[in-house]
């Protein structure tokens, strides 16, 4: 018999059997468990001699051991904001995971002994088995309870959610975001903070630094747990809950959001909507929220079952990877709205009726409109900010209405700072993220629910049968009061990290012998730099944010290096245009950006260093 005792809803205990060393359930084969990680049930009896290495905890007449597993350091373990990027062929093979895991509790020293975690991921490869790997060393390193997502499927934002609406310590999320899964392709792994929020850099260079020097990890000697069933295993000192991933993370959306007024619109019988989840992990979401709260048509879900692999997709909601989306909503009989979330569920793409709204003008749309259309946002905005290589749209909003604003660095964190000093409601980024201060993540269905929110505002007088304002006429709207920012943003996925940063080093120094005034084609120079931003909470400086070249009429180029992915480099061009003419607001972006774009592929000489003459994806 094991040692341990489940409370458990009936019908839903964990099975407790006892796995030989190596093993585990639902393993991949192509999977090897790190040494320590197999449960002998002579190992948790209580009372036994323990070999050197291993230590008893005891509650009551429950104990289970703590191996103390030698191990060497594995280069590369270099953790950013984004946590651990890698080829899940790398991670899950021997110790690499176990020792990142113990790198990290390391860090955390002696805070986060008994404390409670959260744990769940985008449900790609490998993720239920590290599920196991994570619980073992959590209970080795004095953890006191993890709540475990069923089927460990956790979206990011849904993450944040958990621990700040139960108060916990933190949270691991396993995702390697919007890249592709597969035993083949990435996976990745991250820390949140109390707040909700990534982890600050002083935990993530700590993690670094044990993972150069790490001889051991603790792994507690206890057998794998179920988590496909809802419950709590108490293994005396420890516990593991496993619960629904939905359930804090919809009622905070409830308090967010009218949810009566959302249903009242999509109920209408001349008013449908398209979710496409990538079958990534929003689709554990899309039936509770749109189908079952608010109504939505069934058949409006798609690929709306989590896949280890994503159907072998790639889950970024963009035009290049979500296809099956645009060619819908291009369609003659295309519904009012559509959208679709990325792997982890933080991502977002808005499309109307043949009409795409791109993240840069979401962001500010939504906060044009949330004071009006989101209960959330009644009393008004504390400010907005946007990532530094996003378009100027949202610095207009703020101008004209009176709003503080906010220019920050690529990555969340900057503007979690913000939030958390009373400074920022709503933010955004151009790579599709658009978010609000109700937790510390960009949101992906949020801002679905935003979109659905205006669009039931401005149609709430409009009878059945009438005439609908679409995604096209909130958008026509906003840019007659702002004027319109023409952008778009290539992407070159997979380059040659060599040949990438020589580019970058030859743009530096254009820069360096570039002033104001000079001239590159019809645009004329205001002046060029390596954007480097103070913050005004904590006064950390971030530097080498991105190249920018910013001419006199607004117009912008940028360059920047992308580091989400687990091999090679990506290299991002952002091009943005302002017009105050009512005429051009119809035109297509790339047509009006073409001179600009033409300037930016000259001073870059992106073509000779790259070898690309198109980009992978354009935004």
């Amino acid at each position: 018999m094991l040692a341990g005792h489940v409370l458990a809803r009936p019908g839903n205990a964990s099975h407790g059997r006892v796995l030989p060393r190596g093993h585990s359930r639902n393993r991949n084969r192509h999977t090897k468990l790190p040494s320590g990680l197999g449960s002998t049930s002579e190992g948790i009896k209580a009372g036994r001699k323990h070999p050197a290495g291993t230590m008893s905890v005891q509650a009551a007449a429950i104990s289970f051991d703590i191996k103390s597993v030698p191990t060497q350091p594995i280069d590369g373990q270099k953790t950013g904001t984004s946590g651990l990027r890698k080829k899940a062929a790398v991670v899950s093979e021997g110790n690499y995971l176990a020792n990142w895991i113990q790198a990290l509790f390391n860090a955390l020293g002696d805070e986060v002994k008994g404390q409670t975690i959260c744990l769940g991921g985008d449900g790609r490869w490998f993720n239920k088995e590290a599920t196991q790997i994570i619980l073992k060393l959590a209970a080795g390193n004095g953890v006191k309870k993890v709540v475990v997502a069923k089927d460990a499927i956790l979206a990011t934002p849904a993450a944040s959610a958990v621990i700040r609406r139960r108060g916990l310590y933190g949270g691991l999320i396993m995702s390697a975001s919007h890249n592709p899964g597969g035993p083949k392709e990435d996976w990745g792994i991250k820390f949140n903070y109390k707040n909700g929020e990534p982890a600050p850099e002083k935990i993530t260079d700590n993690i670094y630094a044990f993972t150069q020097t790490m001889n051991e990890y603790k792994m507690a000697d206890i057998p794998n747990v179920d988590i496909s069933k809802l419950g709590t295993t108490d293994y005396g000192g420890f516990e593991v809950e496993v619960v629904d991933p939905v359930e804090d993370y919809l009622a905070l959306l409830q308090e967010v959001f009218d949810f009566d007024m959302i249903k009242g619109f999509i109920s209408r019988p001349d008013v449908s909507i398209i979710f496409d989840a990538l079958h990534a992990v929003t689709g554990a979401y899309a039936w509770p929220i749109f189908v079952e709260k608010l109504g939505a048509s069934p058949g409006g879900m798609h690929n709306s079952v989590p896949l280890e692999d994503f159907g072998g997709g790639h889950p970024d909601p963009n035009l290049t990877y979500a296809k099956e989306l645009v060619a819908l909503m291009y369609a003659d009989d295309a519904p009012i709205l559509g959208a679709a979330s990325d792997g982890d569920g933080d991502r977002n793409m808005i499309l109307g009726k043949k009409f795409f709204v791109t993240p840069s003008d979401s962001v500010a749309m939504i906060a044009a409109n949330a004071e009006a259309c989101i209960p959330y946002f009644k009393g008004g905005l504390k400010g907005c900010a946007r990532s530094m290589p996003t378009s100027g749209a949202l610095d207009r909003v703020a101008q004209i209405r009176g709003l503080k604003f906010f220019e920050v660095p690529t990555g969340w964190k900057y503007f979690g700072n913000l939030m958390d000093a009373g400074m920022c409601s709503v933010c955004g980024e151009e790579s599709f993220g658009t978010g609000s201060d109700h937790i510390r993540e960009k949101d992906g269905i949020w801002a679905v629910l935003a979109w659905l929110s205006i669009l039931a505002h401005k149609n709430k007088d409009v009878p059945v049968g009438g005439k609908l304002v679409s995604v096209e006429d909130v958008a026509m709207e906003h840019w007659k009061e702002f004027g319109r920012n023409f952008f778009s943003r290539y992407d070159y996925e997979n380059c040659d990290s060599g040949d990438a940063n020589k580019m970058m080093d030859h743009i530096r120094g254009i820069i360096a012998n570039s002033s104001k005034g000079t001239t590159f084609g019809e645009f004329e120079l205001d002046f060029a730099d390596d954007f480097e931003y103070t913050d005004p909470v904590d006064g950390s400086v971030a530097k080498k944010q991105g190249l920018r070249f910013v001419f006199t009429d607004g117009s912008r180029i940028i360059f920047r290096l992308s580091g989400t992915g687990s091999s090679g480099a990506t290299i991002r061009l952002y091009i943005e245009q302002y017009s105050a003419d009512p005429s051009t607001y119809g035109n297509d972006a790339q047509k009006s950006l073409g001179p600009i774009i033409q300037v930016a592929l000259g001073i870059s000489r992106l073509q000779e260093y790259t070898g690309r003459d198109k980009p992978t994806v354009i935004t």
